[in-house]
């Protein structure tokens, strides 16, 4: 099975889809004067922002406590 035949979609829906999803980014970037990497910042933000505030503390301390136990050691 290979070929026009293997295709969920006909030419015609795939082509419509892709049009239907490039005015939506158009209209997008052109209404709020944003690039693509502008909406990602956005969207990922929250996601680091929270990443940092779950795993940072912790890891800032292991790695403090592993130093002093290295600087500690060598005297």
């Amino acid at each position: 099975m290979n070929g026009a035949a293997d295709e969920l979609l006909s030419p015609a829906t795939n082509e419509a889809v892709h049009n239907a999803f490039n005015n939506l980014a158009g209209t997008i970037l052109t209404n709020n004067a944003r690039t693509l990497e502008d909406l990602v910042k956005d969207m990922l933000r929250p996601m680091l922002k929270s990443w940092l505030d779950d795993n940072l503390p912790p890891l800032v301390e292991r790695l403090v406590r592993q130093e002093i136990e290295r600087v500690s050691r060598g005297r």
